[in-house]
């Protein structure tokens, strides 16, 4: 590999890594058991992984196919039912999508991979509007916790 390809794909890791730690960010902010290092983690491995499948002889669909089934593994272990809710959701679902932002730096998608990333995180920042909390009330009053 030459270092131009290195460089490159040095910096859609970059990337990768920053748009994730944000989302990361974000969600240690409002007190998710997953935060910088998870979101940040996500991310760059699913970078690094696609940028294997871009870069070796093999078909790199089939890579990317396992980066969603494989997180998807991984968010559902962090869905929890507590007291008759259901916890984690917003979790699992971010981390699913981060994966996305980690995938489009790999294969050179930058605006792709920023786009995910402020939708991402305006998505998470939509409980902060006014009136939201009456929105997402159920169960008789009790909020939905993620």
């Amino acid at each position: 590999m030459d270092i131009e390809t290195e460089l490159l794909y040095a910096s859609r890791m970059m990337l990768a890594a920053l748009i994730g730690g944000l989302i990361g960010w974000e969600r240690e902010r409002h007190a998710s058991d997953a935060g910088i290092r998870t979101y940040m983690s996500i991310s760059i491995g699913a970078c690094a992984f696609s940028l294997v499948s871009v870069h070796s002889a093999s078909d790199a669909t089939t890579i990317a196919a396992q980066i969603v089934s494989g997180i998807g593994f991984i968010g559902a272990g962090v869905i929890f039912k507590e007291k008759g809710s259901v916890a984690g959701l917003t979790t699992a679902a971010t981390l699913w999508a981060t994966a996305a932002v980690g995938m489009a730096s790999a294969f050179g998608m930058y605006l792709l991979a920023i786009l995910t990333g402020g939708l991402i995180l305006g998505t998470l920042a939509l409980h902060h509007l006014p009136g939201w909390k009456e929105i997402s009330q159920k169960n008789g009053g009790q909020e939905h916790r993620d």
